[in-house]
């Protein structure tokens, strides 16, 4: 605010026309402008200045101590989640009462997170909700009671972080990891912080005082705006010569053009005199030139006639070389011959070479494809040999089977004899009994 108010006279200052300048008449004239009185910034400083540096009363330095315990609070607040994603690392600064509370507060919050989201889902089903109003109020209840969980929780954690100044000192180093809405929040207190202790430092007597000038600031900005508005009019008469003055250069412009033109054809007329004399003139230079032509003949036929002899000489020159690139060709043939002829016995034996090569890769193919016949041969045998093991294991175990089936069963026999043996000596040992028990042991 008190910027603002800086600002204005400053602005106008600044924007104060100069001296304007306007061709009349071929010359130049000024134009008069009246000054505009500005007010001295540093005596505009200390007027909006507050008075005192500090607080004074005890009421005021409560407010400033609450507003700046609440951002201490806050600042501490905001990093508790960071905290207890952490805990592993914080554990032996926090100590166990803290790391305690910081858990208990997690379980809070994540207890308040999943009822929301069960109140997101219920706002949906719009029908049950209405039929139910019973479990609806019930749901309330108790989003309330965890919503004052939660700031129990808040108080009796900031509680101990108060009692512990090194973890304090901890977390708050740790404010880069704060996340966006939570350090506007705490810029804005900041700044409501500085706005209240100006507000704080300045008296009943000095807030009037300060708007007594700002008044006067206001009332010479009026008077400012008005000294532009006339200088503006004054612009704009100085525009009007101007333009009345160079309606008057258009005009000398247009008289300048007329005479230019005048004089185009004045030059044309002079061009046509200047070619009918370059023509005669022309003419004189062309009987001049004959002569020095008939005597440039001459010495070209002199210069022909040295032609013709360094031409003789320069044959005689150039059969010589011929016959030595004669010399020089026939030698480059008789190594070209021996060449074809290294060449040729080298392709012999190249291609003797691939023929034995063709040989031993047609073998090569031959005995792969006897191998490839081995091979299943070899596997055919193997799963032959594999069967045959199974089919004497299985006759092995069949006959094992069969031998202790034989043992059961004689053993089995053996006891039927001797008990089959023994059965008449148990018949004499009972001769004493009764005949009417011997007939219930014939009916059994």
């Amino acid at each position: 605010m008190a910027s603002d108010v800086l600002s204005m006279p400053q602005t106008s200052a600044l924007s104060s026309p100069q001296p304007l300048q306007s061709p009349s008449g071929g010359g130049l004239r000024l134009l008069k402008l009246s000054p505009i009185k500005t007010l001295p910034s540093i005596d505009t400083i200390k007027m909006l200045e507050p008075g005192r540096k500090k607080l004074t009363s005890i009421e005021t330095q409560r407010v400033a101590a609450v507003l700046d315990e609440t951002i201490r609070k806050l600042e501490l607040v905001s990093l508790f989640q960071h905290a207890i994603e952490n805990l592993d690392r914080y554990s032996v600064v926090f100590g166990s009462e803290l790391t305690g509370a910081l858990r208990e507060h997690k379980r809070l919050q994540d207890n308040m997170q999943r009822r929301l989201q069960r109140g997101k889902s219920e706002e949906d089903e719009s029908i049950v909700q209405w039929s139910k109003p019973n479990t609806a109020d019930g749901a309330d209840q108790h989003f309330g009671a965890l919503h004052q969980g939660v700031q129990s929780s808040v108080r009796n954690t900031l509680r101990v972080f108060v009692t512990n100044p090194t973890a304090c000192q901890a977390l708050r180093c740790e404010g880069n990891v704060r996340d966006q809405a939570s350090q506007t929040l705490i810029h804005f207190l900041s700044e409501l912080r500085s706005f209240l202790f100006e507000k704080l430092l300045t008296s009943p007597l000095e807030q009037n005082e300060r708007k007594l000038y700002l008044q006067e600031i206001t009332l010479r900005n009026h008077k400012n705006r008005n000294i532009v508005t006339a200088l503006e009019e004054e612009l704009n008469a100085a525009i009007l010569d101007r333009d009345t003055e160079i309606s008057k250069k258009n005009e000398i412009i247009r008289q300048l053009k007329i005479s230019l033109h005048q004089l185009e054809k004045f030059s044309e007329n002079q061009v046509k005199r200047t070619m009918q004399e370059a023509e005669k003139q022309q003419k004189s230079d062309c009987r001049a030139s004959e002569g020095k032509i008939a005597k440039l003949q001459q010495e070209l036929q002199q210069l022909i006639s040295q032609l013709h002899g360094a031409i003789a000489e320069n044959r005689e020159v150039e059969l010589s070389l011929r016959k030595k690139k004669y010399k020089v060709e026939t030698e480059i043939e008789n190594w070209i011959q021996t060449y074809d002829g290294d060449m040729g016995e080298k392709q012999a034996e190249l291609e003797e070479v691939e023929g034995m090569y063709e040989e031993e890769k047609a073998q090569l193919a031959e005995l792969k494809e006897k191998l490839a016949v081995l091979e299943v041969e070899y596997v055919q045998i193997m799963e032959e040999r594999q069967q045959a093991q199974l089919r004497k294991e299985e006759e092995e175990r069949e006959l094992a089977n069969m031998n202790r089936a034989a043992v059961v069963i004689q053993a089995h026999w053996k006891g039927y004899q001797v008990r089959r043996s023994m059965k008449p000596k148990k018949k004499k040992k009972k001769k004493g009994k009764s005949t009417k028990g011997k007939a219930k042991k014939g009916k059994s």
